[in-house]
């Protein structure tokens, strides 16, 4: 069966914070796809990762299933559209798109995290952003708890047992092997748009236009090609990781 014939695909995302439409920008890059593919799909705003089969967003339900986990819910929109994603993919574009992927995901995105949760300074956005809507008697105490357990997962993860100036040269390796990877060609892989441009740019919106900046987003600004690369992504897609006025 192919997306002409299935029913509309509701993808369950967080709602607006941070000056972003979504937090997360594995929400974004689902939105992105499903654009990119030209399937129908309804955005469903949740406020609770928990409700998500595995205690995450984004999730899908498709056709009375529901998937989870951007990874997943890729393979499932490329088997739906016949390919759309990786079919014209070469071996080499494959692992060089994985690869950095893996770069973004499991390196990059945790120093996004230290970088609103584990700052002091910025964590009262976090504060405003996540737990306004809990009862003024109880929101101090889940904050904490959740500021607690989030230190706990980037102190598991690794990157949270370094100090601050480390991180920062981290970042700044991990964005400059972005560039490297974008000088002689447009995109992350190849000479077109691909599903691994969708995983970069809704990351690198999650940097340029989180409001206010975290210190992340100064590093990131050192960077202005990977900015426009972001933005003419978005812009070919049709999809923004901002909030619109």
């Amino acid at each position: 069966m192919g997306w002409e014939e299935h029913s509309i695909i509701s993808l369950y995302t967080f709602p607006p914070t941070f000056g972003l439409r979504n937090v997360s920008p594995f929400c974004l890059r689902i939105e992105m796809a499903l654009k990119y593919l030209g399937i129908p799909f309804e955005v469903v705003l949740e406020h609770n990762p928990a409700k998500g089969p595995k205690n995450k967003l984004p999730f899908i339900k498709s056709n009375h299933e529901i998937i989870d986990d951007s990874e997943l819910i890729y393979l499932h929109l490329d088997q739906l559209s016949n390919g759309g994603l990786y079919g014209e993919l070469s071996h080499t574009e494959l692992g060089v798109g994985c690869a950095f992927t893996r770069l973004i995901d499991d390196h990059l995105y945790w120093l996004i995290v230290a970088s609103r949760w584990l700052d002091d300074t910025w964590f009262p956005n976090v504060y405003d952003g996540f737990f306004a809507s809990f009862p003024p008697i109880l929101r101090n105490l889940i904050s904490t708890l959740a500021r607690r357990q989030m230190r706990k997962t980037l102190d598991l993860q690794g990157l949270g047992r370094h100090t601050l100036d480390q991180q920062k040269d981290f970042a700044r390796r991990d964005l400059g092997a972005l560039v490297h990877a974008l000088s002689d060609s447009q995109y992350i892989v190849g000479n077109k748009m691909s599903v691994f441009d969708f995983s970069v740019s809704s990351m690198l919106s999650g940097l340029f236009d989180n409001r206010p900046g975290t210190w992340m987003t100064t590093i990131a600004e050192e960077f202005p090609e990977l900015q426009y690369y972001a933005e003419r992504i978005q812009s070919e897609v049709g999809v923004y990781g901002r909030a619109q006025p």
